[in-house]
């Protein structure tokens, strides 16, 4: 018989390749490149949460999505613990820096589905990856198009194809 704790992480382990696929996506070098997002810590978080952002917000248009964003945004959780411990936070500060990181992705979720909503994702782009000091205009729109290009990706795809790892 299964407890309520483990149908729980069941449904959490279910969106692991999912959340796998966005740090995958996330680490591309062509962000760090092309768009250069900065590639220091906080520059990868922001993208990370750039590009899982792009996956919730697809996630939430759908009904069907929206136990999945939910479980997303727990393996979100799962993943930063163990990393702000290696980077040497300590216990007593971990579920503090959790707690920050999780209303920064709120933040850019609201932020990212409004840029979205008006056509231009720049701003949001310059103020939560680049943390208000915008790159040249050509990294500030590779960027912006390929975040909409995976948007526009994901629109096409079920939420099992999605929750499956596949982005694209």
């Amino acid at each position: 018989m299964m407890g309520f704790f483990d149908r729980f992480k069941a449904k959490r382990d279910e969106t692991a390749a999912l959340y796998a696929a966005v740090v995958a996506r996330a680490r591309a070098p062509h962000w760090y490149v092309e768009g250069a997002a900065p590639d220091t810590i906080d520059g990868r978080f922001d993208m990370i949460a750039a590009v899982l952002a792009m996956v919730m917000l697809r996630l939430e248009n759908d009904p069907a999505g929206a136990p999945a964003a939910t479980h997303l945004a727990e393996a979100f959780v799962d993943d930063m613990d163990p990393q702000l411990r290696e980077i040497g936070i300590g216990d007593l500060l971990v579920g503090k820096h959790v707690g920050r990181m999780m209303g920064m992705l709120g933040g850019r979720l609201g932020a990212y589905r409004d840029g979205i909503a008006a056509g231009d994702l720049k701003p949001a782009l310059v103020r939560n990856l680049y943390r208000g000091a915008g790159p040249g205009d050509d990294a500030l729109a590779h960027v912006e198009r390929e975040l909409l290009a995976l948007r526009a990706a994901m629109a096409g795809l079920s939420v099992d194809r999605l929750i499956a790892g596949e982005l694209a």
